[in-house]
């Protein structure tokens, strides 16, 4: 481990690198017991460089399965870092957690981030989880995709909005008429319904991009 960290500090430049930090998170984990991996993430979080801590939130995502510990710190520890290029690692880190889970397997913690009171949980999910209809499971299933997006229209935070928006237009590529049913249904009386609206019609109401 503690030769990892070195030649992480000495690889890892001060810019930002994402490709860097998957790729080296990956090789780790796939040479490396789980539990190591569980050990290296945490240190590799208490570092001061934001991307050593992102290849420590990607192991901790690799190892939740078999520690619960790291899925509950990643959803209470990680969600409150203030750097946004970590949040767009918890998502990342969340997606691989569920794919090594299983989609379908994954569904009941899929529910549960996406009630979570933190809007950066809840994004997350949305974010993490794109294209929905990519993923084993969801692409069987996409009808169960849009319903789970479809309940953050009215989301307090404009950011999981966004978020569930554009995941929504993403699925409407290919299943527009699941996509129109849906919209169809919704009350547009509130400002924040009709935000996630336009986007998530950008494709199948042109008007509306």
């Amino acid at each position: 481990m503690n030769d990892f960290i070195t030649y992480l500090e000495e690889t890892i430049p001060e810019k930002d690198s994402l490709k860097l930090v998957k790729t080296e998170a990956q090789k780790f984990y796939q040479s490396n017991p789980l539990e190591e991996c569980r050990q290296t993430g945490y240190v590799l979080w208490r570092k001061g460089n934001f991307q050593l801590q992102e290849v420590g939130v990607l192991l901790l995502g690799y190892c939740a399965h078999e520690y619960p510990d790291a899925i509950s710190f990643l959803r209470s520890t990680v969600s409150r870092h203030k750097n946004w290029k970590v949040q767009e690692i918890l998502a990342m880190a969340f997606d691989n957690h569920c794919k090594i889970l299983g989609y379908e397997q994954a569904l009941p913690l899929i529910r549960e981030w996406l009630s979570d009171e933190n809007a950066n949980v809840r994004r997350a999910v949305a974010e993490g989880l794109r294209i929905w209809t990519n993923r084993p499971f969801f692409r069987e299933n996409p009808r169960i995709a849009v319903e789970l997006l479809a309940a953050c229209r009215e989301d307090g935070s404009e950011y999981v909005r966004k978020s569930a928006g554009n995941a929504l237009r993403d699925i409407s590529r290919k299943y527009p008429e699941l996509i129109l049913e849906e919209l169809g249904k919704w009350n547009l009386s509130s400002k924040k319904v009709r935000q996630v609206y336009q986007l998530a019609g950008k494709f199948v109401f042109p008007m509306h991009g």
